[in-house]
């Protein structure tokens, strides 16, 4: 009996220290005529590709990247899908920074004006400005999709730290944003164990609590990312993170969609302010730069614009074959 063997000729970096891995060659046709909508073609019949490249023995508990696309909208350079172990985001900030990187360096790009990139996303336009040194991409600054606080101050009842309120705010993605208060002194006080541990019942509790869906685009719905914060291990950085997302993955960069969020949730508290710059420190001690460019407006919601900037070094070529024969083709986790 014949099988079919599937080929994605990849290339791996990493962002800030979180891997990226983009798909340069074997992605699928998608239908639709909005990125977002061929998001939900891609989800509903090729999420496998996702899983093989993704997930164990090809990928890792944290493993994410891109599919590179011909744009939707005559205003950008090309289109991008993203792919990681949680699913198919509409927004990926550390993945826009590495898949910049990765296709600037790589000869997969033609910009339409030097130096930068007009990415059409699930999301919506992102813009990337890339600083080169030679033939390397040195820096990226991300113009991200706006920006708002959701809801403040929801109260969660956590076994763990009893009274847990959090934040739900968007950056590109929806996160619960836990911050040092009675009870619970967040990442000040946590080990990457305890984050592994709390953060999935507290994603949850969100979730059941609250239908959060974006005001403009329905298939963009519900918390995915729990960020706990504390304060700066290093000098330099505004404050420090943890992101969770996943079935038990954290975010070894700062987070770029999650900075985003951040600023927006402190420009609401009146802790930010536009034309401010915003520091923030990553688990592993990396750093992006976030700045608070305007104000705007998300259907009826008050908003932000905001930009990072970060880097991202190239690590290896991949070429991956999935085969029908293989009983682990489309991958496994261990949870």
């Amino acid at each position: 009996m014949s099988s079919e063997r599937h080929t994605f000729s990849c290339i791996d970096g990493h962002t800030c220290g979180n891997p990226v891995r983009v798909v340069v060659d074997g992605a699928p046709g998608l239908r639709g005529d909005t990125m977002s909508l061929k998001r939900q073609d891609f989800i509903s019949r090729f999420d496998w590709i996702r899983q093989s490249l993704m997930y164990e023995p090809r990928g890792h508990d944290l493993m994410s990247g891109s599919l590179l696309y011909p744009p939707v909208r005559d205003d950008c350079d090309f289109g991008l899908i993203f792919i990681e172990t949680s699913g198919c985001l509409p927004m990926c900030g550390h993945g826009v920074i590495g898949t910049v990187s990765i296709a600037i360096e790589g000869g997969f790009a033609n910009p339409m004006r030097e130096g930068e990139l007009r990415l059409d996303t699930p999301a919506g336009l992102v813009t990337a400005a890339y600083q080169l040194d030679g033939p390397h991409v040195e820096s990226v600054r991300i113009e991200n999709v706006p920006s708002y606080l959701h809801e403040a101050d929801l109260v969660l009842d956590s076994p763990e730290f009893g009274e847990l309120k959090c934040d739900i705010v968007y950056g590109g993605n929806f996160y619960a944003i836990i911050d040092p208060q009675p009870g619970c002194q967040a990442l000040d006080s946590l080990s990457v164990s305890d984050i592994k541990r709390v953060s999935p019942p507290v994603r949850e509790q969100v979730n059941s609590l609250r239908d959060v869906v974006h005001p403009l685009d329905t298939t963009i719905r519900g918390v995915s990312h729990v960020m706990w914060t504390g304060h700066a291990a290093q000098s330099g950085a505004d404050s420090r993170n943890a992101v969770f997302y996943g079935p038990s993955a954290i975010d070894r960069s700062p987070c770029g969609t999650g900075t985003s969020a951040r600023m927006a949730q402190l420009v609401s508290r009146g802790e930010l302010h536009v034309g401010d710059t915003f520091v923030h420190e990553s688990i592993i001690g990396s750093m992006f730069k976030g700045e608070v460019l305007g104000e705007t407006v998300l259907g009826n919601s008050f908003a932000i614009r905001t930009a990072i900037t970060g880097w991202a070094r190239v690590t290896g070529h991949n070429t991956i074959f999935v085969d029908d024969r293989d009983p682990y083709r489309h991958g496994f986790q261990l949870i």
